[in-house]
């Protein structure tokens, strides 16, 4: 079957038309686009945009129609820079049209005082867009992506312009926007804009001191995050590293219960571990009283600060990297150290020579999504932190402390962009244009070399006194959901997880009586729709930046990491302050919550793909080009299947990351849409550990099921190597 050239070009002009006149152009609060069906060719807010721009006065969206109306034309002529500058123009008139006047005119008229005063009172006045307005502006982008192709850009593939500027646009308003809007306080004073508020922010003392230093108390709260950010990034690397490596290249016996432990920070509420290791550390932990037993010494505060923090950071993202490096150590090909081992090079020259180098992209990615991690994370310093500031904590209560301080907020998250920025670009000239290729379009049946002696012993006396120190902290934080009072009354029970979970049997059938179902129910519908689509679009996007050259591809892949810089408590203000009004009114809803758990998370499967598409021979891709598939084809049929490893990295890290994030989404949720998270802070605000705890418990078992279920529907890559060992077919004698 032989697809239409101009296909997917008329079917994006129908698809905008049609938005037009079956779809309410406006969303319309505590009503869903299906419900408002029925009213859209009447006057009102369920109104088509037909209507709502010939019959309720407001003609600036006839400009979409203008957009369509061009794109038809185009649609019509042959592929060529003809028809190229048609949908160009059309989309681009409709599309910018439509935002402008979506941004400019608002529920009160005008949005901006310079537009009232020039051209007085609006008369109609505009709520933010519903279906309608969504498809039509889709399609219009599209259109426009789809000129840029006819006209020689992104090689004239139609489907690789839609993606870039359809992530592209994503990301602008999705992150840049909302982010821009924050980081655009720290130059607002009352009196207006000021280059000078700017810079006395920034460059205070607090920030970039350096007392500790100098005999003083403490260094500014940049130096210390920079410091926590430089040992967190470096340590999960390592650990996460050692894991893959025992994990893919060690005993069988001992792989799957790594694996198994080495994600059981990553699917564990906020804030259980820091309750553990203050059960271990804390003035009155198990550590301190048998220090104080045993040797005499007095019990201090000495783990809250920087080893607490370091330790705490160690556990929640050390299965990060666990993840990323797990799909790069399988990707090696065995050939290449059966080569090396040919030359008569031994196990551990091969490895430091063969095998490690071409671990480089991983372990570039999996620092620099550990440092990203580590200055944006907020639960850790909260809960351990002691007088350690850093910058996220800080932020946090300069918008929440007594003193409202959104222009030192907006200083300090500047300061945090910085430095992603620096070791994104510092991350970028390390690995350079170097080749990493390890998966080719030939086969490949070589056995994995085992790991050197030392090598084996340096990663067993580091990986299991690891593993079962993490047993040691879960042992302690959850045993509190089974005991009645801890630290008072040890009696085993369940009241508590009856107290969350309870079901009975009412007039009217079953009933879920239990305080924490609404919660749960919401968190798993909510994570589970932004889970396939956070791993979707980040691995469209990591496929975009490897595999394609366009330009500024520098920016887009900046801006696709700039949502993990941002601490998520500035997030969730951002989209509060972005989202409140038209064109997207968003606050209150739980779309909300899905986009900011997407973009919050996306970052993560950016970076897997991005190190798994290293190691794919371009090959392959052109290979199935050149016998006549199509760009999607390729990218479903060829490319998808050698990505499993990232893929399930991406969607497990989206689906438990949602499940438990707190600091992103402590502004969004609403009475309607509580999340497992707040109803837990909320029980640990009144003291009832208990409750929180047991809460915590079928969290972690709810998620393992699913990691489970994530693994089997997406499988294992099949790169159709031998296994050690495997045996030889014998030949028959003649």
């Amino acid at each position: 079957m032989v697809r239409h050239p101009n296909g997917a070009v008329r079917l994006c002009t129908v698809a905008g038309f049609l938005a037009y006149l079956l779809l309410p152009w406006y969303a319309i609060q505590d009503t869903s686009w299906y419900q408002a069906l029925p009213g859209i060719f009447a006057e009102g807010d369920a109104a088509n945009g037909v209507v709502q721009a010939f019959q309720q006065g407001r003609s600036w969206l006839l400009i979409g129609l203008v957009g369509l109306a061009l794109c038809a034309v185009g649609a019509l002529q042959r592929p060529g820079r003809t028809q190229g500058r048609w949908l160009l123009a059309g989309g681009l008139i409709g599309a910018l049209g439509l935002a402008v006047a979506g941004f400019t005119i608002g529920a009160r008229g005008w949005s901006v005082a310079a537009l009232n005063t020039t051209f007085g009172e609006l008369a109609v006045n505009q709520f933010g867009i519903g279906a309608g307005g969504f498809v039509a502006l889709v399609a219009l982008v599209l259109l426009a992506a789809f000129g840029l192709a006819r006209l020689g850009f992104f090689r004239g593939d139609l489907f690789v312009s839609g993606a870039v500027i359809g992530c592209g646009v994503l990301l602008a308003l999705f992150i840049a926007y909302p982010v821009g809007k924050a980081l655009a306080g720290a130059f607002m004073t009352e009196d207006g804009w000021s280059l000078t508020a700017f810079f006395e922010r920034v460059f205070t003392a607090r920030i970039w001191g350096v007392g500790c230093l100098t005999g003083g108390t403490s260094c500014g709260v940049a130096w210390n995050t920079l410091v926590l950010a430089l040992l967190t990034a470096t340590g999960t690397t390592i650990l996460g590293t050692m894991m893959a490596l025992m994990a893919e290249r060690g005993a069988k016996r001992w792989q799957g219960p790594l694996r198994v432990m080495a994600l059981l920070p990553i699917i564990t509420p906020p804030f259980v571990v820091g309750l553990g290791l203050i059960l271990l550390f804390g003035r009155a932990g198990v550590v301190n009283q048998v220090l104080e037993s045993w040797f005499g010494i007095a019990p201090t505060r000495w783990f809250y600060g920087l080893p607490g923090i370091l330790t705490a950071q160690l556990f929640a993202f050390t299965p990060i990297a666990f993840m990323i490096m797990r799909g790069v150590v399988q990707g090696i090909a065995p050939s290449l150290e059966e080569a090396a081992q040919m030359l008569r090079a031994d196990r551990r020259r091969t490895f430091m020579t063969v095998t490690l180098p071409l671990l480089k992209p991983g372990l570039a990615n999996a620092f620099l999504v550990g440092f990203i991690e580590s200055i944006a994370d907020f639960g850790n310093p909260v809960i351990v932190g002691g007088q350690y500031s850093v910058l996220s904590t800080d932020i946090f209560f300069a918008i929440v402390g007594a003193q409202y301080d959104a222009g030192r907020a907006a200083s300090l998250a500047w300061v945090l962009t910085i430095f992603a920025l620096a070791v994104f670009a510092l991350q970028r000239g390390v690995l350079g244009k170097q080749n990493y290729t390890t998966v080719s379009g030939k086969g490949d049946a070589g056995i994995a070399m085992a790991l050197p002696d030392g090598v084996r012993r340096t990663i067993y006396a580091v990986a299991f006194p690891w593993i079962l120190f993490t047993v040691v902290v879960y042992l302690f934080a959850f045993a509190g959901g089974f005991v009645q009072t801890w630290g008072r009354d040890y009696t085993l029970t369940l009241k508590h997880f009856h107290t969350a979970f309870a079901l009975e049997w009412g007039q009217f059938g079953l009933v879920w009586a239990g305080t924490a179902w609404n919660s749960l129910i919401t968190t798993v519908k909510l994570a589970g729709i932004s889970a396939p689509i956070t791993a979707s679009l980040g691995l469209l996007i990591a496929w975009l930046l490897a595999r394609n050259e366009f330009k500024g591809q520098g920016p887009f892949e900046f801006a696709a990491l700039l949502a993990f810089a941002i601490p998520g408590t500035v997030l969730g203000v951002s989209y509060i302050l972005a989202f409140n009004v038209p064109p997207l009114e968003l606050t209150g809803t739980g779309l909300i919550i899905i986009l900011c758990f997407m973009f919050r998370n996306l970052p993560v499967g950016v970076r897997a793909g991005t190190a798994a598409f290293k190691q794919l021979d371009r090959s392959l891709d052109e290979a199935s080009l050149m016998l006549r598939a199509s760009t999607t084809q390729t990218l479903f049929r060829v490319v998808l299947p050698l990505l499993k490893p990232a893929l399930v990295a991406a969607l497990v890290y989206s689906f438990v990351r949602a499940m438990t994030t707190v600091s992103a989404v402590i502004f969004l949720v609403t009475a309607e849409n509580e999340l497992a998270t707040t109803y837990i802070i909320g029980r640990v605000g009144n003291g009832d550990y208990g409750v929180a705890l047991a809460y915590c418990t079928v969290l972690i078992v709810l998620m393992s099921a699913a990691i489970a279920l994530i693994q089997f529907l997406v499988g294992e890559r099949k790169l159709g190597r031998r296994k050690a060992g495997a045996a030889t077919a014998p030949v028959a004698a003649h």
